[in-house]
């Protein structure tokens, strides 16, 4: 009865070894490595998109050499998108509806060598994003991949409460106006003072944000009142409206020469706000035609503020001015957006600042994101 029983106790110890051994490939949920410990995994390597590469697609596929481990069992990936270099979390994950950051995990692992992950949902257009990936198997994690970049499709849209054109790849979201060149890789400039860019929105902006960059402005331009950007009710008379808004960088004369001002009309034809001389006069600025300005406008039903930086969107800040109009109501039927004006056919000096550049023109009932046309510029 003894020898039986321990040959009895033998055969069941070897079922189970044979059991446990045929059941321990990659293919197993639990990780196992020979010493029973937490294996050690060797991060993998970002292959493509090549690092900074300009792609033309809002859903980039990103490839990675698999990583490896000390152990077995299934292995996943963890890929990381964000417009910012630090991966931090973000309150804007989502933008109308682009997404600015993506945490894709348990991502299987692929044959051949490599890992493939493509995002589910657009990317913000026009935008530099930071990217990496991990190997995760159980409760053990690689290092992760060195941070690689993309920038996204440079491409604009305009629907409903917002309106995004980059204007650096020749083609535009609005409608093109008169006398205008495309300078590869800058802009689109606005060769004189009849030629503008008009935008039709399809809801209207009764409060938001309308910003741009420009370049080409300088001391000294024809036009007594040449404008930047201008938003109207109508395609007719902007003198007539009772809704108009203008930002301008006067000319010679300019009351006075070279100043930046604006002309906010907030509902009706006496109810309006625009800088006195006193302010004009404190506002002279002589600009350099080779750089960036970027040039953002915020309204309300009761008020309009200007604000000009010198660099572009990050850079320093040379004018920022608010007024209001207390019985303003700036609510009209429709609203068109221009670049430039319409105004000239109708009063000579107040058409559009000549010669002007323009890129990455944002207008919403939000503000410009933050990462918005960093493809452009490095950010």
């Amino acid at each position: 009865m003894t020898a039986r029983r321990t040959l009895s106790l033998v055969s069941l110890v070897t079922l189970a070894s044979l059991a446990a051994a045929c059941g321990s490939d990659s293919g197993s949920g639990s990780p196992t490595s020979p010493s029973g410990t937490t294996p050690t995994l060797t991060a993998p390597k970002a292959e493509s998109p090549s690092d900074d590469a300009q792609m033309d697609t809002l859903r980039p596929t990103l490839t990675v050499a698999n990583g490896s481990s000390s152990g077995s069992g299934t292995r996943t990936y963890e890929f990381q998108i964000s417009d910012t270099a630090d991966f931090a979390a973000s309150s804007a994950a989502v933008v109308s509806p682009y997404r600015v950051v993506v945490n894709a995990t348990a991502v299987p692992e692929g044959a051949g060598g490599k890992t493939s992950y493509t995002p589910t949902q657009d990317l913000q257009p026009t935008t530099r994003y930071y990217w990496r990936a991990r190997v995760v198997q159980g409760t053990a994690t690689s290092d992760w991949t060195a941070v690689q970049r993309f920038k996204t499709r440079l491409v604009g849209y305009n629907r409903p409460g917002e309106l995004y054109d980059p204007l650096v790849f020749g083609e535009t979201v609005g409608s093109i106006i008169g006398s205008t060149t495309w300078v590869p890789g800058a802009g689109l400039m606005l060769n004189d003072a009849n030629a503008y860019l008009r935008y039709e929105l399809p809801q209207v902006v009764s409060s938001g944000e309308f910003s741009m960059e420009v370049m080409g402005l300088h001391p000294n331009a024809s036009g007594s009142k040449p404008r930047i950007f201008q938003l109207l009710d109508s395609t007719g008379k902007p003198s007539s409206s009772a809704y108009m808004i203008n930002a301008q960088y006067r000319g010679s004369p300019g009351n006075p020469d070279n100043c930046v001002a604006f002309k906010a009309v907030l509902g009706s034809s006496s109810v309006y706000v625009e800088p006195d001389l006193a302010k004009r006069s404190q506002s002279v600025i002589l600009m350099d035609p080779g750089r960036w300005y970027f040039w953002q406008g915020i309204w309300t039903g009761t008020s309009f503020r200007l604000v000009v930086k010198d660099g572009g969107v990050n850079g320093s800040v040379i004018y920022d001015y608010q007024m209001s109009a207390p019985k303003g109501n700036f609510s009209p039927p429709r609203l068109y957006a221009y670049v430039g004006s319409n105004n000239n056919a109708y009063v000579a000096g107040d058409g559009t600042y000549p010669g002007m550049t323009v890129r990455n023109v944002w207008l919403g009932n939000t503000p410009r994101p933050a990462s918005l046309g960093s493809a452009l510029d490095g950010r």
